[in-house]
């Protein structure tokens, strides 16, 4: 004789078709999760461009009207728009002096963090050497290691350097070599992490057809590392462009780049609000730009390794 046996299913997980029914947390999050939320991202991102909007039409209204009311009068009174302000800043040799400079900080303390950072990824990830893990632990341990503590040792450091009339201390060099510095325990071990996920059978065909370790770097790591490369990129730009204690500390006047020169201007800020409002602006255009420019390879970059 057989019998059959009939279970049931714990009361509230399921229903009468087998499905698990939902909580009410679940059914709160399928609801706000389609057109809702989506309005409220939009109203968050609007919020949130707003201190952004209102220092461009700041920029753009002379000091009197700045004074006198509020950046959203300009509304109703779009005639107080000008360029004059812009005009006037870029007429200062010491901002335009101060714009290069910061282009001459941040473009080669991106550049030589990216190149060295990727070789040495390389080198971590795929190649056998004495000591590799143990360095690998240390250039992790750099990583805790806050700027501040190392402002006045190199300070002292930089303050030793002459070569003839070149004094490191001060010098355009000594601001890049402190930023690169800084920025390649990160940089380095971002790229490596990304590296050791390419797989290893590309890199053993590359080697069967003859490829030298530098042949296998140029034409199978950094096109396939292509997406980390470019937001360690964009991290490095953004955050050399922005920099403010290290130009205090090594940059002097013929060497201060935007952020230490509208640094300066800050002792009044009503009286100063035409020069500090379009200098602030014009320093959020380019790594804006650069931002947008690469964002393609920003997204591919923090979305690799999420699926498999």
């Amino acid at each position: 004789m057989s019998t059959t046996e009939t279970g049931t299913a714990p009361t509230g997980t399921r229903d009468g078709a087998g499905a698990p029914r939902r909580g009410l947390a679940a059914r709160i999050v399928g609801r706000i999760g389609g057109g809702l939320a989506q309005f409220l991202l939009i109203v968050v991102a609007l919020v949130w461009l707003v201190p952004t909007f209102g220092l461009l039409v700041a920029s753009l209204r002379s000091t009197s009207d700045n004074g006198a009311s509020g950046w959203w009068k300009v509304f109703s009174k779009p005639s107080q728009l000008t360029f004059s302000a812009y005009s006037d800043l870029l007429g200062k040799g010491d901002f335009v002096d101060s714009f290069w400079n910061t282009v001459l900080i941040t473009v080669p303390a991106t550049l030589l963090v990216v190149v060295i950072a990727s070789l040495a990824a390389y080198a971590f990830a795929w190649m056998e050497f004495p000591g590799r893990d143990w360095l690998f632990l240390v250039v992790v341990g750099l990583l805790v290691v806050p700027v501040q503590v190392a402002l006045l040792p190199v300070a002292k450091l930089y303050g030793a350097v002459r070569i003839g009339s070149f004094h490191l201390f001060g010098s355009i060099t000594g601001v890049v070599l402190f930023h690169v510095a800084f920025g390649l325990p990160f940089a380095i071990f971002l790229l490596r992490n990304f590296f050791a996920g390419i797989p290893r059978d590309l890199l053993e065909a590359a080697r069967m057809d003859g490829g030298s370790e530098w042949t296998i770097f140029r034409r199978v790591i950094f096109p396939l590392g292509g997406p980390a490369i470019a937001s360690l990129a964009i991290f490095q730009f953004l955050w050399v462009w922005n920099d403010l204690l290290v130009a205090l500390v090594f940059a002097d006047t013929g060497s201060q780049p935007m952020t230490k020169w509208l640094q300066s201007q800050m002792r009044q800020f009503t009286g100063n609000i035409d020069i500090l409002a379009p200098g602030a602006f014009l320093s959020l255009i380019v790594p804006l730009a650069v931002f947008f420019a690469f964002q393609r390879y920003f997204v591919q970059g923090v979305l690799a390794g999420s699926v498999k």
